[in-house]
């Protein structure tokens, strides 16, 4: 699926945006530059999905499409295991955003506001199968907050996230319940949280990813 950047040969783009003025000035951009070539546009993950993957050489995805989120359609492309070359063009400078693409597969990521060179630069090495996202150090992309938690502490956040009682834990595992509360002040103190909703939020979101 590599295509090589070059005037006779243009990196083919799909655009999944629903934002009919951002679709607008995108076309003029892609129109003013003759290594690349918009071969159209969708507003939904659906319809991204249901693209011919052969049309198209790097698909350009909104954040937020009218019917799903951007890692919603990339954990449905992972999922297919068919290798699509993605980048996300998000108009939020969320670095959490940008982990979240890149482990769910993304390969480029670049921001809205960002002069149009940057998103051109990104399609191009995206394009040619390299990684090009905003600096984040790429071999700690897998650092969660879970990522740092024992084994006994990932359990305990498990059985918080169904609703389990600090006096339903001591019973089940046998363990008093001032010792839970001492075992979650140290879980809610690793997660940078205050609170068991705050630490089932936290669980809850890496979960979906």
């Amino acid at each position: 699926m590599t295509h090589l950047n070059g005037a006779d040969n243009p990196v083919r783009v799909l655009l999944a945006e629903p934002n009919p003025l951002v679709v607008s000035a995108l076309t003029v951009c892609f129109q003013n530059n003759t290594r690349f070539q918009l071969i159209g546009s969708v507003e939904s993950g659906a319809e991204a999905l249901s693209a011919d993957a052969a049309g198209f050489d790097v698909l350009v995805l909104a954040w937020q499409l009218s019917d799903m989120t951007a890692p919603d359609v990339l954990k449905a492309v992972k999922a297919r295991g068919c290798g699509q070359r993605i980048t996300v063009f998000s108009n939020n400078r969320d670095l959490g955003h940008v982990r979240q693409a890149v482990r769910l597969g993304a390969l480029g990521f670049c921001y809205q506001f960002d002069d149009p060179s940057v998103l051109f630069d990104t399609l191009h090495a995206v394009a040619n199968g390299r990684i090009c996202v905003p600096y984040i150090d790429v071999t700690k992309i897998n650092d969660t907050p879970l990522a740092q938690l024992t084994v006994r502490e990932r359990e305990l956040l498990a059985v918080l996230a169904r609703g389990w009682t600090n006096q339903q834990i001591a019973n089940r595992t046998g363990i008093s319940e001032n010792t839970v509360k001492y075992h979650l002040k140290n879980l809610y103190d690793k997660l940078g949280v205050r609170n068991r909703a705050m630490a089932v939020a936290v669980y809850s979101r890496e979960a979906d990813d």
